[in-house]
Parts: structure tokens; sequence; C-alpha cells
């Protein structure tokens, strides 16, 4: 009898360890509590997790960015960010050792933006404003992308999560290809994925876009880009889940020199 107590406890203890590391130390921003799995083994080296306020981030210390941006998306929150002027504060992120984070001085001069993954304009106040400018949340972007296509997706996210409610998003980066650069210690992506899960309509969709001026958004199945960039994004759900369509909003860019 004592011999099976210890060894329920064990079991126990097994499960409560698998569900922490399951769980991820800030499962409010994810779908069921459940962070992205990572099944490319080239990207799991020098992964950590980053939790703010109204956002997580799981950065790479390969690429010097995130490898994902994830938000619930609440509606109240995007209220209270459009009455919020904006306060550029990029910087350096003091949680991760110096040798695996960006510095303001791989971006200087380097033609790229440095382009939010979970928006400045998603912030609800100025804390949340001031960590979304940390560069663990950035990756190198082309500016007439950054300014013009990607800032109509992000419109369109903040619109759709007002008339839903709430949204799981998750927003970040792929490296695809055998050409891809760097700026100063930073790879630059070749593309970038928004995904976009609503819960009230349990189905969900992703915009995957080159990173390039004038690219074009492609609206593609949640599991179709989970196999494009090696994550497991929304790991709770069963592949017909993940192959059930949101509907996205047909992007129309903001007009140049606006």
């Amino acid at each position: 009898m004592f011999h099976k107590t210890l060894a329920r406890v064990a079991l126990l203890c097994a499960a409560l360890a698998s569900n922490a590391a399951w769980a991820g130390g800030c499962p409010a921003h994810y779908v069921e509590g459940r962070l992205p799995e990572i099944r490319n083994p080239k990207l799991a080296p020098a992964t950590r997790e980053l939790c703010y306020g109204v956002f997580g981030v799981m950065h790479s210390g390969l690429t010097r960015t995130p490898l994902w941006s994830a938000e619930f998306l609440k509606a109240d929150n995007v209220e209270a960010a459009q009455g919020l002027s904006r306060e550029n504060s990029f910087h350096a992120e003091p949680k991760l050792p110096p040798a695996e984070r960006a510095e303001l001085s791989d971006y200087a001069r380097s033609g790229f933006d440095r382009g939010h993954m979970a928006p400045n304009g998603d912030m609800p106040d100025r804390r949340s404003q001031q960590e979304s400018f940390t560069l663990a949340n950035m990756v190198p972007q082309d500016g007439d992308n950054n300014r013009h296509v990607w800032a109509a997706i992000e419109g369109a996210v903040r619109k759709m999560a007002k008339r839903e409610g709430a949204l799981y998003v998750i927003t970040g980066p792929a490296f695809l290809g055998k050409n891809l650069r760097k700026v100063g210690n930073v790879l630059v992506p070749s593309h970038l994925y928004k995904v976009v899960y609503s819960p009230r309509q349990k189905a969900g969709a992703a915009w995957f876009i080159e990173n390039r001026a004038d690219a074009q958004p492609n609206v593609i199945p949640v599991a179709e880009l989970e196999r494009i960039v090696g994550i497991e994004l929304l790991p709770s759900l069963s592949e017909a889940q993940k192959e059930r369509m949101l509907r996205l909003p047909k992007i129309r860019e903001k007009k140049r020199g606006a």
C-alpha cells in the first residue's frame, strides 16, 4: 500500500511537471494555455520564453529575433490603445544574454525597419507600449512592407478583435531558403506570418507574406503554415480544426505618402 501511494505521488508530480512545461510561463496569451511546439530542430537551440503584460515571446538566440510573439487581444485593449499616443522607446532586452540578443547598433543604417511582431498599436497602456519596443519583439523588416501592407494587416486584426470580442494572435518570422542575410548579428526573415484564432467561431487562419516591398499576403490554413515554418503554432487543436478556415478581411494597403 505504501509503495502504491508513492507511485501515485510520483505520477502526480510527473503530471504537474508536464503540465508546467506544457503551459509555459505566460499561458494566458495562448489557446487553452498551450505554447507552440517547435518541430524543426534547427530552431530549437537557445530559445527563451519572455513574458510581458499583454503578450509573450519565444526568443531565439540564434536568429536574435522572436520565433513568435503571442497575444490574447481583447476588444477593450484595442479601444484603450487607440487613445494612446506613440512613444518610440526601442531598446535591447536586458533579460537576454548579450551574446543572444539584438542591439540597436545591429539595425543602425541597415536599411531595414525594426518591425514589431506584437504591435505597438495593440498596447493598452504606457507600460505595455514600452515593453513592445524591446528588440526581442522585433525582426528586420522591409520598410515598405512594414509601413503599408503589414500595417494594414495589423489594422484589420484590431477591427476583427473589436467585432469578435477577443482573438488569439501569433505573429512571427519565417527563415526559408539558403540565401538568408544578416543585419549586424540579426538574421533577416524571408517571410512573416500572423495567425488569428477566434475562440467565438472556433476557427483560425493566417496571413503569410514575403519580407519585401510590394509583397502581397496569402491567406492559408493554420495547418499549412505550421508545415512551412516547422512550428506547431496551435498545438491544442486537432489537424481538422486547424484546416477549418476563419474568414480574414481582404487587405487594402495604407496609401503611400499618407
